[in-house]
C-alpha cells in the first residue's frame, strides 16, 4: 500500500513537471511555427519616442516599429506589437508572451545571462555639446567650464565621471531645460544624448555642435536564451538590412544621424548562441 501510494505521487509530480514544461514550450514558439501561424508578436516600447511610442492615430510607432515591421515582411508574417514597460521586457520575453523584444535594449552584461541579444542594431550616444566657437577636442579642454545635464540621466554619470573633478556639473529637471540652459548661456556646454543635436539646431540653426563622445552604448534584439533558429534569423536580417541601407534609412528617419560604426564583439556580451 505504502509502496503503491509513493509511486501514485511520483506519478503525480512527474505529470505536473510534464505539464509545466509542456506549457512553457507551448507558448515558446520556434520560426518555423510563427511563419506557420502567419503572426509575429514584438515586445516594444509604448511610449519613449523616437524608439518605441503610440502615434496619435494610437499605432505602434517609432525605430523600434520600423525595423520589426522590416523583419516580419522578411519572415513573411504579420505583426502584433505587445507594448512593454522597462522592468517588463525581459520576463515578457523568456516567459513567451512575446516572441522577441525589439525594446530599446541596451546591451548589457546582466541582461545576457537573461536574454540573447542579437548583433547590435542601434546606438546611444552620449556627448559634449557646445557652440561651434569654442575649440574642444578632448576632455581637458573643458576644465573651468560649467556643463549642464538632466540631473540622474545617464548623460548626468558620464559626465560627470568624465570631467566632474575639474568642471563644475549643474544639474537641471530635464532634457529641456539642458537645452534652454545652454541656449540662455546659463551654462558653457552640456552632456547630451544623440538628439541633442537636431533640438539645438531646431533653437539656434548652426551655432551648436557635437564635441566629444564620452559613452556610446549598443542595443540589441532580445531572443530566448539558447534558440538558435531565431538568433541566427535575426542576425542574418540585421546583416541585410545593414547591407541594403535599410537600417541606414530608418535610423536617419528618426534619429537624424548617419548610420553608426557597430563592434563586431562586445566583451561578456555574445551576439550569437554557441
Amino acid at each position: 500500500m505504502h509502496h503503491n501510494r509513493r509511486n501514485f505521487l511520483g506519478l503525480a509530480l512527474a505529470t505536473i513537471a510534464f505539464a509545466t514544461v509542456g506549457a512553457a514550450t507551448a507558448s515558446a514558439a520556434s520560426v518555423e511555427e510563427i511563419k506557420a501561424k502567419g503572426t509575429l508578436v514584438v515586445g516594444i516600447q509604448g511610449d519613449n519616442a523616437p524608439w518605441g511610442f503610440v502615434n496619435t492615430s494610437g499605432v505602434q510607432d517609432g525605430f523600434d516599429a520600423d525595423v520589426a515591421n522590416l523583419f516580419a515582411k522578411e519572415l513573411g508574417v504579420n505583426v502584433q506589437f505587445q507594448p512593454l514597460a522597462v522592468a517588463n521586457r525581459i520576463p515578457a520575453l523568456t516567459t513567451g508572451k512575446v516572441d522577441i523584444l525589439f525594446a530599446t535594449m541596451a546591451m548589457t552584461e546582466e541582461r545576457a545571462k537573461s536574454i540573447q541579444y542579437s548583433k547590435p542594431y542601434a546606438a546611444n550616444t552620449i556627448s559634449l555639446y557646445a557652440a561651434k566657437s569654442d575649440t574642444v577636442t578632448k576632455p581637458e579642454d573643458v576644465a573651468g567650464w560649467e556643463i549642464g545635464v538632466p540631473k540622474s540621466s545617464s548623460q548626468d554619470k558620464a559626465v560627470t565621471d568624465a570631467v566632474g573633478s575639474t568642471a563644475t556639473v549643474r544639474r537641471f529637471d530635464d532634457d529641456a531645460a539642458t537645452i534652454q540652459a545652454l541656449i540662455s548661456g546659463q551654462v558653457k556646454a552640456i552632456g547630451g544624448n544623440q538628439f541633442y543635436g537636431q533640438r539645438l539646431d531646431a533653437a539656434s540653426a548652426g551655432t551648436y555642435e557635437r564635441k566629444i563622445d564620452f559613452l556610446t552604448t549598443y542595443n540589441g534584439v532580445g531572443t530566448r536564451l539558447g534558440e538558435k533558429d531565431w538568433n541566427e534569423a535575426v542576425n542574418a536580417f540585421i546583416e541585410k538590412i545593414k547591407a541594403n541601407g535599410e537600417l541606414a534609412a530608418v535610423t536617419k528617419k528618426w534619429m537624424a544621424i548617419d548610420l553608426p560604426q557597430f563592434p563586431e564583439s562586445i566583451p561578456n556580451i555574445p551576439f550569437t548562441v554557441n
